[in-house]
């Protein structure tokens, strides 16, 4: 059978996200994980006195995954990805609990919201690649009871997404349209990053 892959070493995803690992899997990469062990939060909080916009942070933390990756294994191509969700400047994070995540979709019912997913490639310790992509997305108005049996029929995955909702399952009830491209929306802009393999010669196709 003939390779797509053409490195002598496996993809290496600096993340240990079962969406963003079968995303790269469907599309016929080999692919192995890792976590990064960044503090997403600390970086948050620099990137903020830098100001950076929504889509630069996610920028930032997929870089830094990848980096901190890389430094580890430097003879591989690093994977790093991170995703943001902003909804009129304001940046959102993963619900901690049930509680949480109803008052998240409470403040997102009837309303647009950006999701801003984000790629590095690192090789060597340094980033040589970066990509990105928007999609935005409008959730229709929805009354407490209505997010009440949202969460009872999504189950607790529903916490490790940043946007409380999984368009691939019963979230998608919760929308009133979608523009973008469906793997930015699942955290990975596709299509971007197979350029930027092609560019780097990491694929044979």
């Amino acid at each position: 059978m003939p390779a797509l892959w053409t490195p002598s070493e496996k993809l290496l995803l600096a993340s240990t996200s079962a969406t963003r690992l079968g995303l790269l899997v469907s599309a016929g990469l080999f692919v192995e994980t890792q976590n990064a062990g960044i503090d997403e939060r600390a970086i948050e909080e620099a990137a903020a006195h830098e100001a950076l916009d929504p889509l630069s942070l996610a920028g930032r933390l997929a870089a830094e995954k990848a980096l901190a990756v890389s430094r580890r294994h430097p003879d591989r191509v690093v994977l790093g990805a991170d995703q943001v969700l902003d909804c009129d400047g304001e940046v959102f994070h993963k619900p901690a609990d049930r509680a949480a995540a109803h008052a998240q979709l409470k403040r997102l019912a009837g309303r647009q919201h950006n999701l801003h997913s984000a790629g590095a490639l690192a090789i060597g310790g340094q980033v040589v690649e970066r990509f990105s992509g928007t999609a935005r997305l409008t959730l229709r108005p929805l009354t407490d009871e209505a997010i009440d049996l949202y969460l009872d029929l999504a189950g607790p995955d529903v916490l490790k997404s940043v946007g409380v909702y999984q368009l691939e399952g019963f979230g998608i009830h919760l929308f009133e349209a979608v523009e973008g491209d469906h793997s930015t929306i699942l955290g990975l802009p596709l299509l971007p990053l197979l350029a930027a393999l092609r560019r780097l010669g990491c694929l044979a196709l």
